[in-house]
């Protein structure tokens, strides 16, 4: 098949390695680790695991050793992710650098694939089609979770029929926490396997002090940005809508974040200061009003809305509904199966508490159903298939009616409404992605070598040159805590959450009222590959700003 002129010219990039990886290594050991929370809890579900010392990769000047030829199979596990192709790249140079007999399997559509022993030898020349591209295309991705003896078993008989040394899991909390569990089995059993997590998801939920960035959030953040760029561009030039933007982020607000500081819309809700000021829907709906109001007064009958997909969850309210539901949807799923529409809705309402009751009867039918939808395969509402944004929109529409009757509002409302989402996640990936994934591979690849498990890959520095950033690898369980899933209290990678008091929201919480009341949008245009460094190479605002550097 012909390739686009980008493609053929991409394909010829060279990621960059930290010094530290560009040549034979040595491992210098830090001190033990213990989790974020529930020390104890950890500690007795990973007694094999639990503690180990982060690791970081040195040049070893004298290497004394032959390394032996060793297998590895990979998995990627979960949504797709820019740069995904290129942590394979980077473990396939990496073992193929310490010797080239080593050989690479890919378990096709994620786990699954290891499950039912559905695998391809990762070559060369097969390789060489995905480097620097974007998607999982490569071998597939699945979100089949690995969680049963019966699972770890199935994948240990594949393991060890294609001699299978170590196993490396691409993916994001949950897949991560999955390979610390597996690696937690096959350690109890004596099995000699190693399993090594790989940072992704482009939510920007999964980092730490250790785990600067989760690799994919740059790239898609600046696919989003320019998009909405261009939208508040032809918003500036209509004139005549407002326009209600949901971006990605079940659990945090990092993307709309990210999207905010480079693009200046008009407004961007941040579910974290939602929840830690315990507002409601009407104390968000009143604050667009009151924009949209003084903006009228202006001759401004347009603007720009930016709104996280998991914003709803996050409402201290829907929060407390949302939880209840969950129980009653796991406690009288039998009594709910087959029902129609209407007749679930009733079944759920009566099952809730007074409270709650209310608040669901008062939800638009739509929305109502959208959150009595089955749950994903992790307990998780499905947000991105609630129209929250369209929710907003609509009680603010109503608002306005009521404030023009009252003589508090006069203009015209017209709204558009958008979803990003998939537009970000196979976008071939920015340099910094490009060079940050390939690294987080062949890192990978050094950490095996180490003879390690239950680590993942760790490459730190990020706001640095390529060549100076810091590779090693951190225990998995070192970021890990306890919370409830399916009812039950379940050991789970810690989500992180946007900073309140973060250099990146105070800098966007810094502008908030200007950008309200004035139009200065930016329009980041889409991404460079080719150019001078500061333009081809900046890594997001979000990461910048967390270390102090000018944006």
């Amino acid at each position: 098949m012909k390739k686009s002129a980008l493609q053929r010219v991409r394909a010829e990039y060279q990621p960059k390695l930290p010094k530290s990886l560009q040549g034979p290594v040595k491992l210098k050991v830090g001190k033990a680790t213990e989790s974020v929370a529930n020390q104890e809890d950890i500690k007795n579900l990973f007694p094999h695991t639990y503690g180990m010392p982060v690791v970081e990769f040195e040049r070893d000047e004298n290497p004394s050793r032959l390394e032996e030829p060793f297998n590895v199979g990979i998995i990627l596990s979960g949504g797709q992710a820019p740069g995904g192709h290129n942590v394979v790249s980077g473990i396939f140079d990496g073992i193929k650098s310490l010797n080239r007999e080593s050989r690479l399997y890919g378990f096709l559509m994620g786990p699954s694939g290891f499950i039912k022993h559905q695998y391809m030898e990762l070559t060369a020349g097969y390789i060489k089609e995905y480097r620097n591209t974007g998607g999982f295309d490569i071998i597939g991705s699945g979100r089949t979770k690995l969680e049963t003896p019966e699972q770890f078993e199935s994948g240990l008989k594949i393991l060890k029929e294609l001699d299978i040394k170590a196993l490396v899991i691409i993916g994001g909390d949950d897949s991560n926490t999955n390979a610390a569990v597996l690696a937690e089995y096959y350690k109890s059993k004596g099995e000699d396997i190693q399993v090594i997590g790989v940072p992704k998801t482009i939510d920007g939920d999964l980092k730490n002090e250790w785990i600067e960035a989760s690799f994919g959030f740059d790239t898609a953040c600046k696919v989003y940005s320019e998009v909405i760029g261009n939208i508040q561009r032809d918003c500036n030039s209509a004139k005549k809508y407002y326009h209600f933007i949901k971006l990605m982020g079940r659990s945090a607000s990092h993307i709309a974040l990210e999207c905010a500081l480079q693009t200046q819309p008009n407004y961007c809700i941040i579910s974290e200061e939602v929840q830690a000021k315990r507002m409601t829907l009407d104390n968000i709906v009143s604050a667009l009003c009151y924009m949209i109001a003084e903006r009228a007064k202006l001759g401004w009958n347009f603007g720009t809305v930016l709104v996280p997909e998991g914003l709803i969850e996050f409402i201290p309210s829907m929060k407390k509904l949302i939880q209840e539901m969950n129980d009653v949807l796991v406690e009288y799923a039998a009594e709910l199966e087959g029902l129609e529409e209407l007749d679930k809705l009733r079944a759920i309402h009566s099952h809730l508490s007074e409270g709650n009751k209310e608040l669901f009867k008062s939800l638009p039918k739509d929305i109502a159903l959208q959150l009595s939808l089955d749950r994903d395969s992790h307990g998780n509402v499905q947000v991105s298939l609630i129209d929250t944004e369209s929710l907003i929109s609509r009680m603010v529409a109503k608002r306005l009616e009521e404030m023009e009757e009252e003589g508090q509002y006069s203009g015209k409302f017209a709204t558009q409404h958008h979803f990003f989402g998939y537009e970000g996640r196979c976008a071939d990936p920015s340099n910094f992605d490009a060079d940050y994934t390939y690294s987080l591979g062949f890192n990978a690849a050094m950490l095996i070598n180490a003879g390690l498990t239950g680590y993942m890959s760790s490459v730190r520095n990020l706001t640095d040159k390529p060549e100076n950033w810091i590779a090693g690898g951190i225990p998995i369980t070192m970021m890990m805590n306890m919370e409830k899933r399916h009812g039950e209290m379940k050991p789970v990678i810690q989500k992180a959450l946007v900073n309140l008091n973060g250099k990146p929201y105070l800098k966007f919480a810094s502008m908030r009222d200007t950008l309200m009341l004035n139009t200065l949008y930016q329009y980041p245009g889409p991404i460079q590959y080719f150019g001078p460094a500061e333009v081809c190479d900046r890594p997001s605002m979000t990461l910048l700003l967390e270390h102090g550097k000018e944006v």
